[in-house]
């Protein structure tokens, strides 16, 4: 009876969802009327419920009772261009001499003599009204025409552009996305002044209607790599898309990998040289965070501050990133195998500090590193949850307060205490790798407190399959280094000086592959030899 219930109740909701699918079809198909009482009247049946929607009707002309209407979202309009370049010029009409007054209802009359508006633009379906009004246009309607015309003057209130929150320099740009897709847009526009630059625009999200904008360089970008992103953006069906996390995880290659194949940016001039090297970037309104792809694993370990410094000094802190992701990933795991399977390998003055830290402590190595790996996690959590002010306070004088305490408790020896804090201080220089440093740092801790440095080796070998295996977008995720390309190695473990960077990265762009110029090197470099000075 019970599984019979459950079908009756599942075919009344799939009944209701189908009824909610024909109104919303009839919706769609619904043209607009040339009687604006009629169209009020729709109009009114969806708005009564928002009290932020404004509906004014007035007259144009001489007329007695109302002949036109606007409709906009209180908020999220201009009001300074709705009064001055659309109420104004039509109920003042008036004024006019009876001979102007032909053309007074014809919707081609007023767009072209009288809104002074920039951008507007028609419609004549009921959803395009509804989509538009949401979109944070205006719209205005006219008794007697089968149209109505669409204002753009959106203007919502958003966060001024600042200095984005998780990619700090030392050198370069301040400049961070903000919120607003518009603003983002306008960034990278003043970052590439070519008409290269394309934007195309879509809409995802079926109750959210959320604007997602596709940027590329026609030029440089792989035609059909474009192609790719516009229909894995099309396949996406969801109600709402609140956050460019969302796009992420529904277009990206390895769903189930803990490994990003898609990445992100608040700097508008790390997207600027990402599409320069023929990657593609993806907008979303409502978040600070520009995707692009394809995605290299190399890339987590690149900043655009590299660029902006000397080539030897760039190189070196590439380096130290790639030993930080290292560290951050197996220092637990090969402490627990040496100091439990491996005592040979550690010096015999060193191994008796180690025992005699040890001594009093009533857990073997692996879970000791486990809880206090564990009680990290948990600070973070707590410092990035909490408020700013607080937050930073609590991460701090926790990890001291408890990490003294354990210690002087006996629960924790002082060396784990030391690898624990040089482990989560490395972790936090590879942000873009974050979470699968997290993730592996306690499968590393499980294998090597079970088989010792043979596990290590092992799960190292898993990873380094898996990471071989993975693509982003049809490219090798570890290119240039697997497949190894000899020519795109001065940016890859290091960063050559920018002169030799004649060509774009091939594992990605398949034309329009020179970036620069040698042979002007070549004749700057044989009219001034040694950078003597001519004069």
């Amino acid at each position: 009876m019970g599984y019979l219930f459950k079908k009756i109740r599942l075919a009344k909701l799939l009944n209701e969802n189908r009824k909610n699918v024909d109104l919303d079809d009839e919706r769609e198909q619904k043209l607009i009327s040339k009687d604006l009482g009629e169209n009020i009247k729709d109009l009114r049946s969806v708005i009564d419920s928002g009290g932020d929607i404004v509906l004014r009707e007035f007259c144009i002309g001489n007329d007695n009772k109302p002949n036109a209407a606007v409709v906009f979202i209180e908020g999220l309009v201009n009001k300074d261009i709705l009064d001055a370049s659309v109420l104004k010029p039509l109920m003042f009409l008036s004024a006019l001499p009876d001979k102007s007054k032909s053309g007074l209802h014809d919707i081609d009359f007023i767009e072209n003599n009288l809104l002074s508006a920039g951008n507007i633009s028609r419609f004549s379906a009921y959803d395009e009204l509804i989509d538009n009004l949401f979109s944070g246009e205006i719209i205005l309607l006219v008794g007697g025409a089968s149209e109505g015309l669409v204002i753009n003057a959106f203007d919502p209130k958003t966060r001024a552009v600042e200095p984005p929150m998780t990619e700090s320099v030392v050198r370069g740009s301040r400049e961070g996305f903000t919120e607003s897709i518009r603003t983002n847009i306008s960034l990278l526009r003043r970052k590439i002044k070519n008409p290269d630059l394309c934007f195309e625009k879509i809409k995802i999200g079926k109750k959210s209607k959320t604007d997602v904008a596709v940027a590329y360089l026609k030029s440089i970008a792989d035609p059909a790599l474009i192609e790719e992103i516009k229909k894995r953006l099309g396949e996406i069906s969801i109600d709402a898309v609140l956050e460019s996390g969302y796009i992420e995880q529904f277009i990206e290659d390895a769903p189930f990998s803990i490994f990003p194949t898609v990445a992100n940016s608040e700097k508008p001039d790390k997207v600027a040289a990402k599409l320069l090297e023929g990657r593609a970037a993806i907008f979303v309104d409502g978040t600070p965070f520009v995707l692009t792809v394809p995605m290299l694993f190399i890339e987590s370990f690149q900043r655009s501050e590299d660029y902006y410094a000397r080539p030897y000094y760039a190189s070196m802190i590439r380096l130290i990133r790639f030993a930080c992701y290292f560290i951050s990933v197996l220092a637990p795991a090969v402490y627990i195998a040496l100091t439990t399977f491996h005592q040979e390998l550690i010096p015999t003055k060193l191994l008796l500090t180690l025992a005699a830290g040890h001594e009093q402590i009533p857990f073997p190595s692996v879970i000791e590193a486990f809880f206090i790996l564990t009680v990290f996690e948990i600070l973070r959590e707590a410092g990035i949850t909490m408020p700013q002010p607080v937050g930073s306070a609590v991460s701090i004088v926790g990890a001291l307060v408890l990490g003294e305490s354990a210690v002087t408790a006996g629960l924790i020896g002082p060396f784990m205490v030391i690898i624990v804090a040089l482990t989560a201080i490395s972790g936090f220089v590879v942000t873009a790798q974050i979470d699968s440093a997290t993730v592996l740092r306690f499968v590393f801790l499980i294998l090597a407190g079970a088989a010792g440095g043979f596990g290590i080796i092992m799960g190292m070998l898993v990873v380094g399959i898996h990471l071989a295996s993975l693509r982003s977008f049809g490219i090798p995720y570890l290119s240039p280094i697997s497949p190894f390309m000899p020519a795109e190695q001065k940016d890859a473990l290091i960063r050559a000086p920018l002169r030799t960077f004649i060509f774009r990265p091939t594992s990605i762009v398949k034309k329009n592959i020179t970036r620069q110029n040698p042979g002007a090197l070549r004749k700057n470099n044989e009219k001034n030899p040694g950078g003597q000075n001519e004069n």
